[in-house]
């Protein structure tokens, strides 16, 4: 940091399981890509290649390098996946995977409709193989699952091998967790978090205003993801209480 400031929370250090940010690359240059590292690589700790932008990315295997050569892993959105599952080609997916050297990887059903015994076969998997991320939640703003449903297909895919489960809110924020409005389904977050540990979700919150209520709800290390790459500082500065949003969140009794 570049100067101290006394009573600010206490962040966790990469590589970190809490205070987890997953940044949204949603077709960056590689330009674009160098740029957000140097000013950047501190604060993210996974970056998703959105939906199924890397079909169409330039120099993909040079950007994943990129990425990797800073220390920040990489994944392909879970829409790939479901891309190459609706069209019976998930051992394509497999090599894939291989053929990047990626590490993890996303299983979601957002898009699609699968079982959720298949669902979790098709994590079993590919948890042999790498680190799996899976998705809870539908992108269909109409389709609304009741918190039982969340807690029950959360605790399923941590049980099948899922390393962390992520609460579905798209690049928008307009659904899943979240009314259209942009709002948090609060009853429903409360309900999960009775069941589910908390350093085992990753809350898709791509809204300034969904970060600081995760953030005064569960502190300056909850894991947020879908964080786009120039929002990524100004979301450290809240878990921080460096913003006016959170800014007297964390002064307790040092106050003026």
């Amino acid at each position: 940091m570049n100067y101290i400031l006394k009573n600010l929370p206490v962040r966790t250090e990469k590589p970190r399981a809490s205070g987890f940010t997953m940044v949204m690359d949603k077709g960056l240059s590689i330009r674009e890509v160098e740029n957000f590292l140097s000013a950047n690589s501190d604060y993210v700790d996974i970056v998703k290649l959105g939906w199924a932008t890397s079909y169409l990315t330039k120099n993909l295997a040079e950007k994943i390098e990129i990425y990797r050569d800073a220390g920040v892993p990489v994944y392909f959105g879970g829409t790939l996946f479901e891309a190459f599952v609706i069209r019976g080609q998930f051992e394509d997916y497999r090599k894939v995977l291989d053929k990047y050297g990626l590490q993890f990887a996303e299983v979601s059903d957002g898009s699609i409709s699968l079982p959720h015994d298949k669902k979790c076969e098709f994590i079993r998997t590919l948890a042999q193989d790498v680190t799996v991320l899976s998705e809870v939640g539908s992108k269909d703003a109409a389709k609304i699952i009741p918190p039982y449903k969340w807690i029950e297909q959360m605790q399923n895919e941590l049980d099948a091998g899922s390393w962390k489960v992520i609460g579905e809110a798209r690049e928008g924020g307009t659904v899943g967790l979240f009314r259209d409005s942009g709002e948090v389904r609060q009853g429903l977050v409360e309900e999960i978090l009775t069941k589910i540990p908390e350093e085992k979700i990753i809350w898709e919150a791509p809204q300034k205003e969904q970060q600081v209520w995760f953030v005064k709800l569960l502190g300056a290390n909850v894991n947020l993801g879908n964080i786009a790459p120039n929002e990524l500082i100004p979301l450290e500065t809240i878990r921080l209480g460096l913003r006016g949003d959170t800014f007297d969140h964390f002064l307790g009794t040092h106050k003026i």
